[in-house]
C-alpha cells in the first residue's frame, strides 16, 4: 500500500514537471472576448488590466457606479466597463444584449464577484445565508446560464469560476460562505461534465486566504457580527468565547501571512490563455500545501485537529442538562 501511494505521489511530480517545463502554447487573444464579473476591486479588477494589455476584449462588469469611469481610465478603448449587480435578472439581462451587439462568441466568462460574511450558524441568521447565496451561488449560475449559448458558439471556450479553499474545507465560523461554495464546487463539476460534447472547459480556482479587501477592516467586521446579535444569543456563548474566538482567527497564521493576490490572477490568466486550461487551480502555499491534503483526512480526525484551534466554552454550556 505504500509503494503504491509513493507511486501515485511520484507521477503526480512527473506531471507536474512536465506541465511547468513544457506548458501548452497559448491562444491568440486577437478578437477573443472575456466578460468578468466583480471587477471593482481585487481579483477581477487585476485581470482585466492583465487581459487588456495583452490584446483581448475586456467585458467588466462592476457593481458600484464610481467604478465604471475610474476602470475605464486604466482600460483601453477596445474594452467595455459596465454595471453589473449578478443577483438581479434586469442586469444580467442588460449586460447580455450589450455582449450581443459586440459579439456572438465569448472566448471565456470568469464568475469573480463574491462576498464573505463571518459568523457562527447560530450567529448568521437566514436572510444572511440567503444573501451570500445570491451573489455566491445564484448569481454565478445565473450568468453562466445566459451567456452559455455564446459560449459554446464555438470549441474550445470556457468558464472558469472562483471558489476558494472554503469549497473543499469547511471551516467553523464560515457557515454562509462555505454552505456557497460548496454549491459552487458542485455546479462547476456537473456543468463540466455536461459540457464534454461542447468542448466547453470549465476551471474551478481555489486559493487560500489572499491579501484582498475583504480582508481589509476584519477584526471590526467580526466585532460587527457581534455586536448585532440578539442579547439571547450572546448569552448563549458570551464574550469571553467571543473574544477568545476573534483572537484566534486575528493571530492566525494564515491571516498573518495572507498571500498575495497574484497567485490568484496567474492562474486565472492561465486558465483564460492556455490552450488546455486546469481543471482545478489551487494557487499559493495555504490551499494546495495545507488545507487541501488536510481535507482528504478521516473526517473524524479533521474534525479533532480543528477544533484545537477552536478551543473555548461557550457561556451556556452550564445550564445544558444531560
Amino acid at each position: 500500500m505504500i509503494s503504491f501511494f509513493g507511486f501515485l505521489i511520484f507521477s503526480y511530480l512527473i506531471y507536474r514537471l512536465y506541465q511547468h517545463f513544457l506548458p501548452s502554447p497559448n491562444i491568440n487573444p486577437k478578437g477573443k472576448y472575456v466578460l468578468i464579473s466583480g471587477c471593482d476591486t481585487g481579483f477581477g479588477h487585476q485581470v482585466a488590466l492583465e487581459l487588456d494589455k495583452q490584446g483581448f476584449n475586456v467585458l467588466a462588469g462592476v457593481y458600484l457606479p464610481d467604478s465604471v469611469n475610474s476602470l475605464k481610465n486604466k482600460l483601453s478603448s477596445q474594452a467595455t466597463v459596465f454595471p453589473l449587480d449578478i443577483t438581479k435578472q434586469d442586469d444580467i439581462n442588460a449586460a447580455f444584449e450589450l455582449v450581443q451587439n459586440k459579439t456572438k462568441v465569448l472566448h471565456a466568462l470568469v464568475n469573480n464577484a463574491g462576498i464573505a460574511i463571518a459568523g457562527h450558524v447560530d450567529w448568521t441568521t437566514v436572510e444572511t445565508m440567503r444573501r451570500v447565496m445570491d451573489v455566491n451561488y445564484f448569481g454565478h449560475v445565473t450568468m453562466t446560464k445566459t451567456f452559455l449559448p455564446l459560449l459554446i458558439a464555438k470549441r474550445n471556450s470556457r468558464v472558469i469560476n472562483i471558489s476558494s479553499m472554503c469549497g473543499y474545507i469547511a471551516l467553523p465560523g464560515s457557515s454562509g460562505y462555505c454552505s456557497s461554495k460548496y454549491a459552487l464546487e458542485a455546479f462547476s463539476d456537473c456543468l463540466r461534465r455536461e459540457m464534454i460534447p461542447w468542448n466547453l472547459h470549465v476551471s474551478i480556482v481555489e486559493p487560500g486566504t489572499m491579501r484582498t479587501t475583504i480582508m481589509e477592516g476584519l477584526e471590526d467586521n467580526l466585532r460587527n457580527v457581534w455586536l448585532r446579535l440578539p442579547s439571547d444569543v450572546q448569552q448563549r456563548w458570551g464574550k469571553e468565547y467571543f473574544d477568545r474566538t476573534l483572537k484566534m482567527v486575528i493571530n492566525s497564521p494564515f491571516i498573518k501571512y495572507a498571500e498575495s493576490a497574484n497567485k490568484v490572477v496567474r492562474v486565472i490568466n492561465h486558465g483564460i490563455v492556455s490552450s488546455k486550461p486546469r481543471i482545478r487551480y489551487r494557487p499559493g502555499w495555504q490551499s494546495n500545501l495545507v488545507f487541501f491534503p488536510l481535507s482528504l483526512l478521516p473526517t473524524f480526525l479533521l474534525d479533532k485537529l480543528i477544533a484545537l484551534g477552536f478551543r473555548g466554552r461557550p457561556a451556556g454550556i452550564i445550564h445544558q442538562s444531560d
